[in-house]
């Protein structure tokens, strides 16, 4: 199920559950895990009997089926709306690791970072001054009558321009081509008085004007010291090589790909929290609610050393240790693409395991021996027939996609050698099988390892599709680019189970047709 659950007219976050919880105070513990709140609410939910109108929740039932607009209504006394009535920053001056200042830090970093993962359809064109929408309206009504289009002046055209980079931003720092041209489509659509006379769509000017309009505001904001868009400031090769060098962007659905550090804060202070976050992962008693906290308000800190140091994984893991905890993992990937990892990889991998299998089996011919002896195997489980079968669709992916599923998975026994498990691993799943002493067509898997640069990043994982989610997790973590050999594999992972984005590559998108079928 899926809810827009409004938190604040400037934090408006998208939740997913696997499936609806059996009452409301169950639905509330939910949304307090997903949204790290700690105070208490109630929650109105848009009523489609009254015209969308808001309701108080009082009996589960009453939420419409399959999606829901939720709003949550604060206690007069929460620290969460006092925080947002005053906007105070002050808890964020010190390095305070009491509760409530970091509940007030947490509600600045949210209301700070982008919380829209899809690109809106139809864009939502702002509203210019009163003066520009005073000529804009009283041209469509000439348009109706006349047809002909309005000649707009330039300093009309360029305060235009400017709204619409201003609310392109708010989404996307840099937008595909495609998008910006949703964003020229809805201009005309809305006001039919720019439409452009002649041959094409009416909006190929307005199109090529917001593209470079776009550009000339990022240079304002890289002047102004956005971190976005200053880490592409043109850079010099260096003994006159002047080869162009790849922008640093947000390209696999990234939300918050590179933040601009919280108000009030600097990479000194920051600095500060993260000696106290480390210093908290040395207890032998953490403070879970206190890392999640302390890792949301150095989040700009943590993007800023990745994307722009480019590190090694221990030197990223020596100065971020929590980045190697389970639930840390999902909440970066949380900050990052304001997706829940393990829930919707989880109920995606549920959903489209029978058909992935029914594909697999229509052409086992097709992929040799090696999808053979995965669906044979299969087929002689007896016990928890629902877990392996789902093993078996993440196994039979890579093979499916025609790529090689040992460069993912490799498979060692339990009394093998330790320096041996991982050698030559840049990234992939390590799975631990029983040394059984008599010879066995079906091995026993005992343990699941997420592996990074060679090294043992999480370990101990009970299930595979658990595993191959947290990897995911990391590899957007650490920002980690899709290996070659994987990267259809990875590809049906983004767009197809966490379903970030709809633009692919001919072969997944003949998969994915093929599971909608």
């Amino acid at each position: 199920m899926w809810l827009r659950v409004i938190i604040s007219p400037q934090n408006i976050r998208k939740v997913q559950l696997s499936q609806l919880p059996d009452s409301v105070d169950s639905l509330k513990a939910k949304l307090k895990s997903k949204l790290e709140i700690q105070e208490d609410f109630l929650l109105q939910y848009e009523d489609p009997d009254f015209g969308n109108e808001l309701c108080n929740l009082t009996d589960i039932s009453e939420l419409p089926a399959e999606r829901a607009v939720l709003k949550i209504v604060w206690d007069p006394d929460s620290s969460v709306l006092k925080q947002s009535d005053t906007q105070s920053v002050s808890s964020l001056d010190t390095a305070s690791v009491s509760t409530s200042s970091s509940q007030s830090s947490s509600a600045v970093v949210q209301s700070h970072m982008r919380s829209t993962l899809e690109w809106p359809s139809p864009f939502p064109i702002p509203t210019f001054s009163y003066d520009v929408e005073l000529r804009l309206r009283r041209a469509n009504e000439a348009y109706e009558q006349t047809n002909k289009a309005l000649s707009v002046p330039r300093e009309m055209k360029s305060h235009i321009l400017e709204k619409i980079a201003e609310a392109v931003f708010v989404l996307k720092a840099y937008p595909h081509t495609e998008e910006i041209e949703t964003v020229a489509s809805a201009l005309v659509l809305k006001h039919p008085c720019l439409t452009e006379p002649g041959k094409g769509k009416g909006f190929d000017g307005w199109k090529m004007s917001i593209k470079f309009k776009l550009g000339n505001y990022r240079s304002k904001l890289r002047s102004a010291g956005c971190h976005e868009v200053n880490i592409n400031r043109k850079r010099g090769g260096g003994d006159g090589d002047d080869k162009k060098i790849p922008l640093k962007k947000a390209k696999r659905g990234e939300v918050n790909y590179l933040p601009d550090h919280p108000g009030g804060q600097s990479d000194d202070t920051l600095e500060e929290e993260r000696l106290i976050l480390v210093e908290e992962l040395k207890k032998r008693t953490k403070d879970a609610i206190l890392i999640s906290q302390k890792m949301s308000l150095t989040f700009s800190l943590r993007r800023k050393e990745i994307v722009e140091g480019v590190p090694m994984v221990s030197e990223v893991l020596e100065r971020w240790p929590a980045l190697s905890l389970p639930n840390e993992i999902g909440n970066e990937f949380k900050r990052i693409t304001n997706v829940d990892l393990l829930d919707t990889f989880k109920s995606s991998l549920h959903q489209h395991a029978p058909q992935l299998l029914k594909l697999y089996r229509a052409r086992q011919g097709a992929f040799g021996k090696e999808m053979e002896d995965l669906l044979n195997k299969l087929d002689q489980q007896t016990s928890n027939i629902v877990n392996h079968r789902k093993q078996g669709v993440l196994e039979g992916l890579p093979l499916f996609l025609r790529e090689d599923p040992s460069a993912l998975f490799r498979k060692y026994l339990d009394t093998s050698p330790a320096d041996r498990q991982t050698r030559g691993m840049k990234m992939g799943i390590l799975v631990m099988t029983e040394d059984d002493v008599a010879p066995s067509t079906l091995p026993t898997f005992t343990s699941f390892s997420v592996v990074l640069e060679e090294a043992v990043v999480l370990k101990d994982i009970s299930d595979l599709q658990s595993a191959v989610a947290y990897l995911f997790g990391l590899i957007f973590a650490l920002d980690f680019q899709y290996p070659k050999e994987l990267k259809y594999t990875f590809e049906v992972i983004e767009k197809v189970f966490m379903e970030m984005g709809t633009q692919c590559s001919a072969r997944v998108q003949s998969l994915k047709t093929k599971l909608f079928l």
